[in-house]
This record gives C-alpha cells, sequence and structure tokens, in this order.
C-alpha cells in the first residue's frame, strides 16, 4: 500500500479513534461486568524458573478498546516470562497494536505508557482489552501518541511495564518487561511482527522510565534485542528519583507523587517503610497503595517527608532501606546504553507549582532538568549520540505537544539511513549523579 493511501486511511482511523474518545463512559458500570476475563495468570505445569526469558506463554486477538467502544484497530495480547524487579521469575502482558495498513511488518516501537499506578488493573493490557478501572483512561488518552506510529507504518508494542504487581518507579523492572516484551514478539507470528524486524523505543515520563532502562540493560542483559533496536526517544525523564522527591516535596501538584514512589519502590524491593513512618505518614501510604496517579496529582500540596515520617528521620536518607532501594533507581548507576537517543525535557515546573530548586535547579514540575543533562552528558562522554532538547518555557504536561512531533519524526529518521544527530557539543553542565552513602544501622 502506498504511503499515500496510508494517510487517507489515516484519517479514518483518527476520526474513528476521535469520536470513540469524546463517547468513553467516565466510569464503569455495564461496561465493567462485560469487560474480558483476566488474561495474566499462567496456568502451565512447567515452573517458570525453567522458562526462557520471553517465551510467549499465551495469545489472544482482541479489537482496540477505547472504554466500551471498539475501534478499527486490532491488537494481540502475549502473556510472556520476565523477571521482577528482585530478578525472580514472572509473568507480564504486552499488547501488540496492529497498524492497519500491512499484514506484516519489519519495524515496530516498543511504547513506553505513562499509566504511573500502583494498581495492577490500571495496566495498558486491561485498558486497551476494554478494561474499565479509573487507571486505565490514561492509555485512553495515550492513543492520540501511539496513532502517529501507526499512520507511519509500525507495529506499536505496549508492555505492562510495571510488572503484574505494579511496581511504580522501579526502573530495573520496567526495562526488562520492555526487552522481554520484544523478545516475545519477535517469536509470535500472530503478532504480524517479522522475527528480522527492527524496533525503536519510545516514551514520556513514567514511559521514559521503560525507555531509559531498556536501552540501558539490553546490551546486558538482552544483547540479541539489543541488535535490532535503532534508537531511543524520551521526555520528562526521571533520572534520580532521590533528587526528584526533594524536588517535588512541598510543591502544590506534584507533592503526592512522593507516597507513590516510596510505596513502588518498597514494594518493588520487598522492603516496608513503615517503621519510618508517623501515624500521618502511615495514614497517607494506606490511601495509596493502589493508587493511579490520577488520584495524587493535587491531592496532597505542601506535602514533604518531614511531614510523613517519625523525628528521627529527618532525611529519607537517613533511613538505610530507602538509600538502598533508590541507589538501584538511579539510571546515572546503570550501564551505557549503545544506541543514538533523543532526550527531550522541560525545565518550567512554575507552571506546575513546583518552585526551583536551591539544590539542584530547575525542573518541569516533577523532573530535574539538571539531572536529565548530567545523563546526557554522561552518555555523550561515552560514545552515544544524543540529541538533546530542553524546553525552556514549558512544564511536564505542557513539553508533550513539543516532544511528540520531534520524537515521531526522530524515529522515522533512525529506520532510514541517515546518521543520527548528536547535540553533546552544546549540552549545559547538569547535576552530579553519584549513589548516596548508606548510612549505618
Amino acid at each position: 500500500m502506498s504511503k499515500r493511501s496510508w494517510r487517507a486511511g489515516g484519517v479514518a482511523l483518527v476520526a474513528a479513534v476521535t469520536i470513540a474518545t469524546c463517547l468513553q463512559p467516565v466510569t464503569g458500570g455495564a461496561a465493567a461486568a462485560a469487560a474480558p476475563v483476566p488474561f495474566g495468570t499462567y496456568t502451565g505445569s512447567k515452573p517458570l524458573a525453567e522458562i526462557p526469558n520471553g517465551t510467549v506463554l499465551k495469545t489472544r486477538t482482541l479489537p482496540y478498546h477505547l472504554r466500551s467502544f471498539e475501534v478499527p484497530l486490532k491488537v494481540v495480547q502475549l502473556l510472556y516470562r520476565t523477571t521482577d524487579a528482585l530478578g525472580r521469575p514472572t509473568v507480564n502482558v504486552t499488547s501488540v497494536i496492529k497498524t492497519p495498513f500491512q499484514a506484516k511488518t519489519s519495524r515496530a516501537v516498543a511504547y513506553g505508557s505513562f499509566y504511573d499506578s500502583l494498581n495492577p488493573s490500571d495496566s495498558p493490557s486491561d485498558g486497551i482489552s476494554g478494561g474499565s478501572s479509573p487507571g486505565t483512561v490514561i492509555i485512553n488518552v495515550e492513543t492520540a501518541l501511539v496513532v502517529p506510529l501507526l499512520l507511519e507504518g509500525y507495529s506499536v508494542v505496549v508492555a505492562d511495564t510495571q510488572g503484574a504487581t505494579a511496581d511504580f518507579a522501579a526502573g530495573p523492572e520496567y526495562g526488562r518487561t520492555t526487552l522481554d516484551s520484544i523478545r516475545a514478539v519477535l517469536q509470535a507470528p500472530r503478532t504480524g511482527v517479522r522475527s528480522n524486524a527492527r524496533f525503536a523505543l519510545a516514551g514520556y515520563s513514567g514511559g521514559a522510565i521503560a525507555t531509559e532502562w531498556a536501552a540501558a540493560l539490553a546490551p546486558s542483559y538482552a544483547p540479541e534485542v539489543n541488535k535490532r533496536l535503532v534508537g531511543a526517544a524520551e521526555g520528562g525523564v526521571l533520572v534520580d528519583p532521590d533528587h526528584n522527591l526533594h524536588y517535588i516535596e512541598g510543591s502544590k501538584v506534584w507533592a503526592g507523587v512522593l507516597l507513590m514512589a516510596l510505596v513502588g519502590a518498597s514494594r518493588a524491593a520487598d522492603i516496608s517503610l513503615e517503621p519510618y513512618l508517623n501515624p500521618y505518614g502511615l495514614s497517607v501510604f494506606k490511601k495509596v497503595e493502589n493508587a493511579s496517579i490520577a488520584n495524587v496529582l493535587g491531592r496532597y500540596p505542601g506535602l514533604t517527608w518531614k511531614k510523613i515520617a517519625k523525628p528521627q528521620y529527618a532525611t529519607p536518607e537517613d533511613v538505610p532501606a530507602f538509600v538502598r532501594v533508590v541507589n538501584t533507581l538511579n539510571i546515572g548507576s546503570a550501564p551505557t546504553p549503545t544506541i543514538p537517543m533523543l532526550i527531550g525535557q522541560g525545565a518550567n515546573g512554575v507552571l506546575e507549582g513546583t518552585e526551583k530548586s536551591t539544590t539542584y535547579g530547575a525542573g518541569d514540575g516533577v523532573m530535574v532538568a539538571g539531572d536529565v543533562r548530567g545523563l546526557a552528558r554522561q552518555y555523550c562522554a561515552h560514545g552515544v549520540r544524543i540529541r538533546y532538547r530542553q524546553y525552556d518555557a514549558t512544564s511536564h504536561f505542557t513539553s508533550v505537544p513539543l516532544w511528540v512531533p520531534e520524537a515521531v519524526t526522530w524515529v522515522t529518521q533512525r529506520f532510514g539511513k541517515a546518521p543520527a544527530p548528536s547535540s553533546c557539543a552544546t549540552i549545559k553542565p547538569g547535576n552530579a549523579l553519584t549513589p548516596l552513602p548508606v548510612p549505618a544501622g
């Protein structure tokens, strides 16, 4: 099919998606009762420990849903074997959205969703299959970001990057679930993705966590996948979670996310932070333990670590368990990717109620721009071709319209023969990304 025909078909596709998005119900009701039977349970007799990562365990084909409405897109969902944050065998689900313009594709994009939730029912696979939990509305919104990739003729692979237990902000797990989803897709003919296909990684915000960690871990964790990667595009990037916690605490909109990050990190590492929390801290931890990011934004204005912790733990760095975990989540200490990258980062977080940090500088409201520059320069120093774009006038949400078209163009170019552009020579100095010292105790 010609590119012109693709575009013509794309008009109908966008129209259908737009109408369905506008019509989608706000709550569950009858749609919830009609939701498909859960797909993400492994029922095989062979122990998972004996099954290689990326092995397909179950397959189904279904229409793409926007809540209870179906749109003209076919999706193949795969249950596959992967590993959790502690390296234990587990299973996960990925959704392959098939471009309507080709039966088989040799180009695909592993798209990291920013569903950002502590509730497994908010996963992209549940939303795409018609789930109606409040958090699944995020994947419906993200359809607008996926459609431009489909219109370029790519299949789009959307893994439940946070794993089966929704380990929010646990970067290494995001990376492994992403890489193993690509392994699974390459061995599943029903997806329409050829076994010799090339992949790009792309994601914004929570999706950038998956993108950056997949790029960093691929050379060692999945070298056969790394050989098929053409590049990674990410925006709104989390680098050092400890810096982010201090940047957002006390803010008007984003302060509640520090609760989610603490719950997610402790869940992924199988530790408890409850001994360090005061009664108020314990109560708000309980409130967010199954929350979506939509449930905390703007709900805890002015929240700080001191408001939730016992007096003897004046800072989170006084808690050995926290320090050990957060050091493992600092992408600055992870291996260096071997593929080119596009990195976009907003720096006007005041628009979203987060003031400039006296220690770490400006950010987009939740992510720290100095950290992102520090990471980009670190990669540049190791020979990676980095195209860094800092959006000084925009915040986390308002940078999305700037990043998306640039990311789609950059990804398209990586599938071609043009060399990846580099702005390494002009990236301004950033923050140090050194691990925290672990306190005694």
